[in-house]
């Protein structure tokens, strides 16, 4: 599969999706659809890369180059042992079932462990971890509407009171760790220096990222060029838990 058509049809058979289907997730005509699996069209926008990601669960890296685990798990493969450590680092119980029972295969979305040598994390205000949750796919594919693979996904615990409004600290924040870059406005867990922070992002040209916080008690600050600046990932859920 070194083409784009190529990976696109394969993850669109594997995921039992329809050209018409794809179509509505990217907001692309059919045409613009044929055209990317026909390999008349070889590349995708960004936006639209992402949405298809979303849809076919499946990692924007592999889908746009081919490079590097394409995060897609399929029945058949896993019962001949057609897999690769890479492609199944989340799954956590490996069973003999059929294909109508794919989506009991179980899932485990682990704590956010900081990648490379960067040293200490500090997260101000983290009244403790959830150190993972176990899920399976349907649950993913029913709640986790927006990811470039479940095996991005992680849990970071929410710290602090700065995004009060959609969550409290203590709350699970699901973060898809297969989105390093900002390329549009959302909420991301980054950090600068060695002290973490999860907020929204906004581009200014020219200037640099605006920094927002929920919470308006909290000014707005900016990222600016030349910053020791990191993203660990997107938000992509998160809950703000009651007491009852």
């Amino acid at each position: 599969m070194n083409t784009l058509s190529g990976r696109l049809a394969h993850a669109l058979r594997l995921r039992k999706k329809s050209p018409a289907e794809l179509a509505r997730a990217t907001g692309k005509t059919e045409s613009a659809v044929s055209q990317w699996l026909s390999g008349e069209t070889k590349s995708m926008r960004s936006d639209s890369l992402m949405a298809t990601c979303a849809l076919l669960s499946c990692k924007a890296q592999w889908l746009a180059s081919g490079k590097g685990d394409s995060g897609l798990v399929d029945a058949d493969d896993l019962m001949a042992g057609r897999y690769s450590p890479n492609s199944v680092n989340n799954i956590i119980s490996l069973k003999f079932f059929s294909k109508n029972e794919t989506n009991d295969i179980e899932l485990r979305i682990p704590q956010f462990n900081p990648r490379g040598s960067m040293g200490r994390l500090l997260l101000r205000d983290q009244p403790g971890v959830i150190q993972g949750w176990t899920v399976n796919h349907e649950w993913v594919h029913k709640n986790i509407r927006s990811h470039s693979g479940a095996g991005n996904l992680c849990i970071v615990t929410g710290f602090g009171d700065s995004m009060k409004g959609m969550f409290n600290s203590g709350d699970p924040i699901v973060v898809d760790t297969g989105v390093t870059m900002v390329e549009y406005d959302a909420v991301y867990f980054f950090r600068v220096g060695e002290e973490g922070f999860i907020k929204r992002l906004q581009r200014i040209p020219g200037e640099g990222l605006r920094v927002l916080s929920e919470n308006k008690q909290y000014d707005s600050w900016t990222i600016k060029p030349g910053m020791d600046f990191e993203v660990f990932g997107r938000v992509v859920k998160a809950w703000q838990g009651e007491d009852f």
